[in-house]
């Protein structure tokens, strides 16, 4: 296969995470700019892992039974971007939460819609898979950066333009997109997918999923706040998220001489035992900046290895069309309900005992996600 039809997936992935590396990270402190609570700052965050309960497999569910995979990746990346303007608008609290309703659900499918038109074209090559992907962390490296110099310098009110401007670029790469729509085959349309589910194999893995996400969620949408509690500055955080996204560069160029060492299933027990350090050490040593970077520096195996580890098991349980909803549950049950109830529960942790604590508990569901990925390997 050619290099040439994977290009615009590097695009896609580099300019989609160059808006999540700006826009997570520094939603919460726009959220607190606001004046809004910690709470109300945790259930706003939480809209993005709620969407993710139910659009990914709707989309999912559509694509599988269309093949129109790109065609929806340009619709959700059009109607995300005309969203991104009620940023723009002062509603308080219910219009946010309305506008990042609209906005996440269509930009929540787009990572599985990518994923499965990709795990189509590397056709098992998680080397070359890697080469592609890696560009979504070089998007992400630049934009935390940048904005978190911006925001330092200039204030975190050009935070709707930052959503404005990299949702256009979005765009504009799902409109590079080759269509690659997959050949529909009658036989395998209505096939369905409880079978697969019933597979021992399969449910712990999706309840390793579960967990290990979970966890992360702790980072994903407190780590900024933690940090400025502690006393860094914007810059200081952006470089703290910036390094975890280097090693994660790192991994996913280099990972095509490593990930054979070890099955798929013997990465996700690796990397839940990993999850457990870096989330210990971040609870544990918030006021010591070397043990801050050594703990986001684990995000290459937390994070990098653990992803390609779960897309390899998925596309090797969901074949053919079975593919997109499985990379939609995937989203779902990790991003999804993981990410839901990672955030609520670590909104009221934080409220009630502090961000020490909440990331104390992360550690826990660590070691629930590593229990549950030995069992994947006995399965």
């Amino acid at each position: 296969m050619p290099r040439s039809p994977l290009i615009p997936f590097a695009g896609l992935s580099a300019t989609y995470f160059a808006h999540i590396g700006f826009f997570n990270p520094y939603l919460p402190l726009w959220l607190k700019s606001l004046g809004l609570p910690i709470v109300v700052i945790s259930l706003l965050t939480s809209v993005q892992a709620f969407t993710r309960t139910f659009a990914p497999y709707a989309w999912g569910h559509v694509s599988d039974h269309t093949g129109e995979r790109i065609k929806l990746l340009r619709y959700s990346a059009a109607v995300a971007l005309l969203a991104s303007a009620g940023l723009w608008v002062e509603g308080g609290a219910w219009w946010i939460g309305f506008i990042l309703l609209v906005l996440f659900t269509h930009t929540s499918s787009m990572m599985s819609l990518t994923e499965a038109a990709m795990a189509h074209l590397v056709a098992g090559d998680w080397g070359r898979y890697g080469r592609v992907r890696v560009w979504g962390s070089i998007g992400f490296m630049a934009t935390v950066f940048a904005a978190g110099a911006s925001f330092e310098k200039f204030g975190i009110d050009s935070f709707p333009a930052w959503t404005a401007a990299t949702l256009i670029l979005v765009l504009a790469c799902t409109l590079w997109l080759p269509n690659v729509k997959e050949a529909a085959h009658e036989r395998e349309k209505g096939q369905p997918i409880l079978p697969v589910l019933r597979v021992p194999a399969v449910r712990w893995f999706f309840a390793s999923l579960f967990f290990h996400v979970m966890a992360h969620y702790a980072i994903y949408a407190f780590l900024s706040l933690y940090l400025d509690s502690l006393g860094y500055g914007k810059g200081m955080i952006g470089a703290l998220w910036a390094v975890s996204v280097l090693v994660e560069i790192g991994w996913f160029y280099m990972q095509g001489r490593f990930i054979g060492r070890l099955p798929m299933h013997g990465w996700l027990v690796l990397t839940g035992v990993v999850t457990v350090i870096r989330m210990a050490m971040t609870a544990g040593l918030g006021n010591w900046l070397v043990a801050l970077f050594i703990a986001q520096a684990l995000h290459a195996l937390t994070f990098a290895t653990h992803h390609t580890a779960c897309i390899a098991l998925v596309s090797q349980h969901f074949p053919g069309r079975l593919r997109a909803r499985g990379q939609a549950l995937f989203t779902v049950i990790g991003y999804g309900f993981g990410g839901v109830l990672g955030v609520l529960a670590g909104g009221a942790m934080v409220s009630r005992w502090g961000y020490e604590w909440m990331f104390a508990a992360a550690a826990v569901l660590g070691v629930l996600a590593t229990v549950c990925a030995m069992q994947v390997r006995r399965a």
